[in-house]
């Protein structure tokens, strides 16, 4: 049970945190604002702290840490301009567990993840399983297959927000993970840390599939290997029959990245990737839930980057109706980017954007639990879940 109390509510409001709650729905809407927030405002951590390391660079999520809350594994910023001023800390005494604090009061306990099990393996060829795959949240299993993108070494056509080769350049993981490396690593999570679902990304590649050919081929060895559902996530590829390839080798949910959906923001902050027409994008929406199924397909909206409240919940009832989950999360600069000190959306904002989407989620039916795989169903980057009922 949460334990947000009246008297640390009222400390938290005198930094304009929160506002006052009552009713039956108090302890929901308190969980539902210190998400919020905390995604928000990000997190200060000294690194003695218990659990306190996050991860940095990589295609996300980035400059964060996994940490519980009452049940709720949520992923929150501690590497950013805003994590080092928020009135949010961690600590853990000889006489209190680990807990959440603001401004010096307690909140509420936490827990984070132990490191995973199969991070201690090796493949036969020296590799590391944690520079393969990585544990996000406490069950799920996430890859970035290709390391590179195209687009990324070119400042005409980098997406701005993007840190995908950040990890590669620091040694924390290989560019092109194989096959039977992501098979290996894939099975030992499940067997002995409990995966009960695989994520699996990639730069884009300079070809007309845009990585959809060599996830199929990951995605096959994998299943061959372990029974695990696995999302897929790309751009959309030249010849949508690439779907159905996808869904026979044993890919079960599909992810297509808007991240932004006004073409004046697309244009700006993601010249290379504005290239390809939102009717494009809506046309592949159509032709993949076709295939995988109502609920199945998933794509990012990035509450932050310039499109209006009235934009995103446009564009989200829009995909909603077409079937697509709409995982609305709030923009979270990340270290050595163009737009590492831009500013992160107001809770605010957050929480007024999840209230209009949650309920257009509930009014369709449209769940993330009912997602057999992928970021919607982890959740941990967004407080929308929350909101569905």
């Amino acid at each position: 049970m949460l334990t947000i109390g009246y008297d640390v509510e009222v400390a938290l409001g005198r930094h304009g945190l929160t506002q006052a709650l009552s009713g039956i729905e108090r302890q929901a809407m308190n969980k539902q604002r210190l998400i919020t927030e905390l995604q928000s405002y990000g997190l200060r951590v000294e690194e003695s702290t218990p659990g306190a390391a996050g991860r940095r660079g990589g295609a996300g999520p980035s400059d964060h840490r996994a940490i519980t809350i009452d049940g709720t594994t949520v992923m929150v910023p501690v590497y950013t301009d805003s994590a080092a001023r928020s009135p949010y800390t961690i600590r853990a005494t000889a006489a209190s567990p680990l807990h959440l604090e603001a401004s010096g009061e307690a909140v509420t306990p936490i827990d984070v993840p132990n490191a995973p099990k199969f991070y201690g393996l090796t493949t036969a060829d020296g590799t590391p399983y944690w520079k393969i795959a990585l544990l996000h949240g406490r069950d799920v299993l996430a890859t970035t297959v290709q390391q590179t993108c195209m687009r990324y070494r070119d400042p005409a056509t980098a997406c701005q927000f993007c840190a995908i080769e950040k990890s590669l350049d620091a040694g924390r993981t290989i560019a092109r993970k194989t096959p039977q490396q992501l098979a290996e690593v894939a099975e030992a999570a499940v067997r002995l840390d409990g995966v009960t679902h695989m994520i699996m990304t990639t730069g884009t590649p300079n070809t007309s599939d845009r990585g959809a050919a060599y996830l199929t081929e990951c995605a096959a060895a994998i299943r061959q290997r372990v029974n695990l559902p696995i999302q897929a996530q790309c751009e959309p590829p030249d010849d949508f029959a690439w779907f159905s390839r996808m869904k026979a080798a044993g890919i079960d949910s599909l992810g297509m990245h808007l991240e932004a959906v006004d073409p004046d923001v697309r244009a700006k902050i993601m010249p290379g990737k504005a290239e390809v027409p939102l009717t494009v994008y809506y046309q592949a929406f159509e032709a993949a839930v076709n295939v995988f199924g109502w609920g199945q397909v998933s794509t990012y909206l990035l509450a932050g980057l310039g499109d209006s409240l009235e934009t995103l919940v446009e564009a989200s009832d829009r995909l909603i109706n077409l079937g697509v989950y709409p995982f609305v999360v709030p923009f979270v600069p990340i270290g050595e980017t163009p737009l590492a000190h831009h500013p992160t959306p107001s809770s605010e904002f957050m929480f007024t954007l999840y209230q209009h989407v949650g309920a257009l989620l509930k009014q369709s039916g449209l769940a993330s639990a009912d997602m057999k795989a992928g970021c919607a169903k982890c959740g941990a980057c967004s407080a929308l879940s929350t909101f569905e009922s």
